[in-house]
């Protein structure tokens, strides 16, 4: 099937204002008699609020209104209800919000800040999961008996312990991952502004503007309606915006105090402190196989540290959960987790959401068992690989698969020839890890779906009103082409409405890299429908049956009749100005037949699923642990790659995040304290310290995704941290289990080993160039 638009590589629409600097973010916004909030966090990790004297800094010229938990209507919110915005009685984590202040300025809110008197009784705090969960720890939630939470995500399927019984190899291992955050370059914002009538107007960094309405309605104790939430262009989120935050709630509650509009922003130490955070967690698995290397079982546990309130990072164990049963056809399964409140931060949902942890741990350990068998890890791979029409123990339904191509394009394209030779001192090695994510949604709630509007008006203008959110991943690109290519129309005639929740149509929210796969086929539902309305409409104007009609740039034409069409503005025109009136619109709303997992945690979650394989070329310095990536070679299971420009794109940054994750960043908390809440001490990778990197987009048809689509968002970060680890032990011989590996991390291990490094002549070294 040839296309017009799908498959062409074209550039996101709003690339030209954001790289010109006219683009307009949510920092830049300014509305009429604005001022500034600030907010005033914790002194401890853990204490009694004894007194907050607020009387000096309401006393300070230009400040406006100063709120605290005691003075402010307030309900708890969050994913179990477990906190308010401004805490009373008592903090439980650094990050917790005191007071809060309006004034005219940012220096003189900070100012405010300073002059606000608060006492504490410092407590004993938690730091750790196993220090929570001893006997007469202290409690972070004193309402509660224990901080055990009571999210417990278990699963088995077959028999276990007969396959591990069976095995003629077992591996095991435990796996540190530690807290990380998502850096983004504009940090969290918010803008509240209410009106005469009560109404809350929201200008806020959420990618879930609906469910963003409704908790925001439920803290503030009013109803949804009341609120109007839009969303201008984001610095990054990357799984940020997916939950409600008390900066939020914080700036309707200080707009609603100073009966002005009040914008808070976020300075960077700050986004270190309060922004939401991968979750910390120790993964421990073992897995059984036979000597041919069929898997036979395999056995997982983790523990999460919640930090001192729930949010999205404490659910993670079900992607864990979802790699450790799916990624590889393995029959006997048995998985168990621990959740449990401690006085650190607290995580929330990050791209990957879970499974670049869950992916570190299976991909090592299938190197592992690869060794141990003596299999080429690829081979190993191959022979216990998904495919089409295969069916996961927790019962997801794979529909397309391409992951054994994956592996043979990583693998292709990573053993090309270096220019140069290893450096001396340094040893060259290759580690391979695959994917599996969701490439369709999640169903975590019980709607999964998206709408869209579509309205072509009289001078031939096709609107597209999106439930999906643009967010930075190129979502208002893709919905145009996908509509531009469905209706005929030229992709410059589609314009795109996704910013205001009052006008668009619902959606769930930017999460589990659903967006192609859902908004796309609302897209297409709703463009199926406004086809039949304008050639039942041009079908009268031209006296000819529908069947003989077709649509093509922008024009209905009669087929084998050259020269007859009717351009869409006439078609449209026509049916404003006849008798009784027809304007050309139709709606949609897609929500894929998914299921949300049983209490059993078994369910089809998702309506399709992405594979991939990435193939790192490492080199390792021994004198120091030094690693250097020269190569990243990453083959991804796309479905269809509607726009390869951005499916390119999203691969890259993925890397980007995830090369971070596995060699440098690492958000130090100790006791309950951030030790390095600045980009000095934060170690992000620049862009000139990206290596090679080759992207091969392999297309497998998904036979219910858009024009045969599923979603990539998330799946360029997710194997990278585990192909890095695999490569450092190809390179030298040493096996490291927890992130981020760093050359004092390395130079440990590699003065602790007990074989010596193999060569780098050794047979994927030499193949490597």
């Amino acid at each position: 099937m040839s296309f017009r638009v799908i498959g062409k590589p074209i550039p996101k629409r709003d690339g030209p204002e954001k790289v010109t600097g006219q683009l307009r973010y949510l920092h830049d916004l300014e509305v009429p008699r604005m001022v500034h909030g600030k907010i005033l966090r914790a002194r401890y990790p853990h204490a009694r609020i004894i007194r907050i004297d607020s009387s000096k800094a309401e006393k300070l010229a230009g400040v406006l209104g100063v709120i605290t938990g005691d003075t402010v209507d307030q309900h708890p919110f969050g994913f179990a209800r477990d906190h308010l915005a401004l805490k009373r009685g008592k903090v439980r984590s650094i990050r917790d919000e005191v007071a809060a202040v309006a004034a005219e300025t940012e220096a003189i809110g900070e100012e405010a800040l300073g002059l606000i008197d608060v006492e504490y009784e410092e407590l004993p705090g938690v730091f750790d999961p196993d220090a929570a969960l001893r006997p007469g720890a202290p409690l972070v939630h004193e309402e509660r008996e224990t901080n055990l939470l009571d999210f417990r995500f278990t699963f088995e399927h077959g028999d276990v312990g007969w396959a591990f019984s069976e095995a003629d190899a077992i591996v095991e291992g435990t796996y540190r991952l530690n807290y990380v955050t998502t850096a983004c370059l504009g940090t969290m914002a918010a803008v509240a502004a209410w009106d005469a009538q009560g109404r809350l107007t929201m200008w806020a960094t959420t990618q879930a503007p609906f469910l963003f309405q409704r908790d925001l309605a439920r803290a503030l104790g009013i109803s949804g309606d009341r609120i109007r939430v839009i969303q201008p262009p984001v610095g990054g989120n990357f799984g940020r915006g997916l939950d409600l935050y008390p900066i939020d709630v914080i700036a309707a509650l200080l707009a609603r105090r100073v009966r002005r509009p009040v914008k808070i922003v976020f300075e960077r130490m700050e986004e270190f402190i309060a922004s939401p955070t991968r979750e910390p967690c120790v993964i421990t698995m073992r897995t059984g196989a036979r000597n041919d290397g069929t898997l036979l079982a395999r056995e997982g546990r983790v523990v999460i540290d919640s930090g001192a309130y729930v949010s999205w990072g404490s659910t993670t164990p079900t992607v864990i959960l979802s790699t450790m049963a799916g990624l590889y056809r393995c029959p006997n399964i048995r998985f168990d987790s621990t959740v449990v409140y401690t006085n650190n931060l607290y995580s929330g949902s990050m791209r990957g959401y879970g499974n670049p942890e869950a992916t570190f741990a299976v991909e090592s350990q299938m190197d592992e068992l690869a060794e141990r068998l003596g299999m080429d890890p690829l081979e190993l791979r191959r022979r216990n690989a998904n495919r089409p029409g295969d069916v996961t123990p927790q019962g997801c339904r794979i529909t397309s698969c391409a992951l054994t191509e994956c592996l043979d394009a990583a693998r292709q394209a990573i053993l090309q020839p270096l220019q140069r030779a290893p450096r001396a001192g340094w040893k060259r090695g290759v580690g391979y890890a695959a994917m599996f994510h969701v490439g369709g949604g999640a169903r975590i709630y019980r709607s999964d779906g998206c709408g869209a509007i579509l309205k072509l008006d009289d001078f031939g203008k096709l609107t597209l009103l999106t439930g999906a959110s643009e967010v930075g991943q190129g979502s208002e690109t893709v919905l145009a082409m996908v509509a531009a290519e469905a209706l005929g129309i030229p992709l410059e005639r589609v314009e795109v409405v996704n910013h205001d929740a009052t006008v668009r149509p619902w959606d769930v929210g930017v999460h589990a890299s659903r967006t192609t796969f859902i908004a796309g086929n609302a897209v297409l539902l709703a463009a199926a429908e406004l086809k039949q309305q304008l050639l039942a409409l041009a079908a009268e104007l031209l006296d000819e049956a529908v069947e003989r009609l077709e649509l093509a740039d922008g024009f209905v034409f009669v087929k084998d009749a050259h020269g007859r069409r009717l351009p869409y503005e006439k078609v449209v025109r026509s049916g404003h100005f006849r008798e009784g009136g027809r304007i050309l619109m139709a709606e949609a709303f897609y929500d894929p037949p998914t299921q949300m997992l049983n209490k059993e945690f078994r369910g089809n979650i998702s309506a399709t699923y992405g594979f991939a394989c990435q193939a790192v070329l490492v080199e390792v310095e021994e004198a120091t642990g030094k690693v250097e990536v020269l190569r990243v070679a990453s083959a991804h299971d796309v479905g269809r790659a509607l726009n390869p420009l951005a499916c390119e794109g999203q691969v890259h940054g993925g890397i980007h995040m995830g090369l971070g994750y596995a060699l440098t960043e690492q958000l130090i908390v100790r006791d309950g304290y951030v030790l390095n809440p600045q980009f000095m001490e934060y170690a992000i990778l620049h862009a000139q310290d990206m290596p090679e990197i080759e992207v091969r987009l392999i297309e497998s048809m998904d036979p219910a995704g858009p024009f045969g689509a599923k979603g990539i968002g998330e799946a360029g970060a997710i194997p990278v941290a585990a192909a890095v680890a695999n490569a450092v032990h190809d390179a030298v011989g040493v096996r490291i289990r927890e992130l981020p590996l760093t050359p004092e991390r390395v130079y440990r291990a590699l003065r602790g080993r007990s074989a010596p490094s193999p060569s780098s002549s050794s047979p994927v070294g030499e193949r490597a160039g």
